[in-house]
């Protein structure tokens, strides 16, 4: 049995550590590009915050969609960037402090476990079934960020930052900001693969004037002293219909932004509200926008996808035909 030359086998050796350092490389930088993502959207959410109880949450928490973003694109790898993208914000908020361990616990166990029952479901990035927008919704959404909540409140409350009687407040704002989250950053992000430059000129233009306007109506929707925020829907449902996530899921996000930005300043429907109606509302409007986008979105792909399928087959179907009837023809002869 011949054995491989020396200096073949330590350039071998050479090759297999080149490519294992090229992968190590490619993972560090992945996590830090995750955790950079994770904290500048994090500076940019809280902008965007309210205190509740004392405590400061944020209507819509854009990290958490960065993070199961992240998650869904690169594997269970880039979880130490999350992680590190939260130690990031919080040490922006103030010194770290060894009870801030349990915000880092929460924080990166919500979107992991979104994730794995995402997996689990057999989610597709593309979101062209029905049951991925219900998966992302009731799987990714709600349940898994109960975890950060519970998490991150409790430890508020076991480090005396919070009151036990505030508990429920805080949870609820904590909660509904990272399922929003969830809801309305991630399938922007997810959609960004699937953005090609359309063909049609005519189709460019009434996507953008479709962003436009979706922009001028919540605006004055929502800073109007009339309750005319239903306004908003027509538009979602256009977004939805026309262009599908990738019209429907940036017009969700633009109209929360600017629904935050009304309630923040209490103005138009927002006004006169204590601030637990403030909320309610307000994440009454933001989950609303968020189902009506990523539903129908699914269900008018989900349509699309078959439609195309069936042509397909009829399609090839009268090939078969066509190729067989000559020699019907000569058979008869």
């Amino acid at each position: 049995m011949s054995r491989p030359a020396p200096g073949r086998r330590l350039l071998s050796d050479a090759v297999v550590r080149t490519v294992e350092w090229r992968a190590l490389a490619a993972d560090v930088l992945r996590i830090l590009a995750v955790a950079v993502a994770y904290y500048a959207t994090g500076q940019a959410g809280l902008l965007l915050s309210i205190v509740v109880d004392g405590a400061m949450v944020t209507p819509l928490w854009p990290p958490t969609g960065i993070a199961l973003a992240a998650l869904l694109w690169f594997g269970l790898r880039a979880w130490p960037g999350i992680t590190l993208g939260a130690y990031m914000n919080i040490e922006h908020l103030a010194s770290f402090e060894p009870g801030d361990a349990g915000l880092l616990l929460g924080n990166t166990l919500a979107p992991v476990c979104a994730y794995l029952l995402l997996r689990r479901a057999g989610f597709r990035t593309q979101m062209d079934h029905l049951r991925d927008a219900l998966a992302l919704v009731f799987l990714a959404g709600l349940p898994a960020m109960l975890i950060s909540a519970t998490i991150g409140t409790g430890m508020l409350v076991a480090t005396g930052d919070l009151p036990p009687s505030d508990f429920w407040p805080v949870w609820a704002a904590w909660w509904a900001g990272d399922a929003m989250g969830v809801l309305l950053v991630t399938p922007v992000l997810l959609i960004l693969p699937q953005v090609t430059p359309p063909a049609d000129a005519y189709r460019a233009a009434e996507a953008l004037a479709l962003l436009v306007t979706c922009g001028l109506v919540t605006t004055v929707a929502c800073r109007s002293s009339l309750s005319v925020l239903f306004l908003v829907f027509p538009l979602l449902i256009w977004a939805g219909v026309r262009f599908q996530h990738v019209g429907g899921a940036p017009c969700a996000l633009l109209v929360s932004v600017i629904a935050i930005s009304a309630a923040i300043d209490q103005a138009g429907p927002f006004a006169d509200h204590t601030l637990f109606e403030i909320m309610v509302n307000l994440q009454a409007l933001n989950g609303s926008a968020a189902l009506t986008v990523l539903l129908l979105s699914a269900l008018v792909t989900e349509q699309n996808n078959i439609r195309l399928r069936i042509e397909q087959v009829c399609e090839d179907l009268s090939e078969v035909v066509e190729r067989l009837a000559p020699r019907r023809n000569g058979t008869d002869d």
